[in-house]
């Protein structure tokens, strides 16, 4: 399918109608949100590789590159392994995903095999950055934490000194009314804390 890639210096009109920046941003990381419709279609790998692409030149502490990632597209075999780790209500529209992937980072340094205290915060860095070339390329990206963490991590082989943190659905947007009712009310952009509320100088303040 042709889609066209979110344009620059631009708010998506769906996002404009229910996000206002406090200060002036690139629109990009305004413009990214987590729909959760999609079509059901496979994706080609040229089309979704370039996210994880995108993933791998997060910042990370020694250059650990702590985060890892575990997929499956729609048309392999593992497809069924993954959707069974989703919760119920996750599955009900995570299904129609072209990509389902659970995000896994390493607890320890490579270069001593001490523990890591950044390694998700440096994870979460490569999601973003998944994330936010997803949103450019007008991809549906949803992070999630409803899944078997504890099965996920069993049957996925990872190994012990990795932290099971997320899952992700990849897929080809589709319009809202192709969910059941619940979830067409929660399908647009939230809105965000004001920044006053979230930045604190000197010290932390309520």
């Amino acid at each position: 399918m042709q889609r066209a890639a979110s344009k620059a210096h631009e708010l998506d009109d769906e996002v404009a109608d229910h996000r206002d920046p406090d200060h002036e941003i690139d629109p990009l990381f305004v413009n990214r949100w987590s729909p959760y419709a999609m079509t059901g279609e496979a994706l080609d790998e040229k089309e979704f590789l370039p996210l994880f692409e995108a993933a791998r030149w997060a910042p990370s502490a020694y250059n650990n590159q702590h985060w890892r990632f575990i997929y499956a597209a729609r048309e392999d075999d593992e497809w069924e392994t993954f959707v069974d780790l989703l919760a119920d209500g996750n599955r009900s529209w995570a299904t129609d995903a072209a990509v389902l992937a659970v995000i896994v980072s390493k607890t320890t340094f490579d270069h001593n095999g001490e523990p890591a205290p950044t390694h998700s915060f440096d994870t979460g860095a490569a999601w973003q950055n998944l994330a936010l070339e997803g949103a450019r390329r007008g991809l549906a990206v949803h992070g999630m934490a409803g899944f078997d963490y504890e099965r996920a991590a069993e049957e996925l082989d990872v190994p012990t000194e990795f932290a099971v943190e997320a899952m992700v659905a990849i897929g080809e947007r589709a319009p809202p009314e192709t969910l059941s009712d619940d979830l067409r009310e929660r399908e647009r952009p939230s809105d965000r804390k004001p920044l006053a509320e979230v930045l604190h100088r000197g010290g932390f303040r309520e």
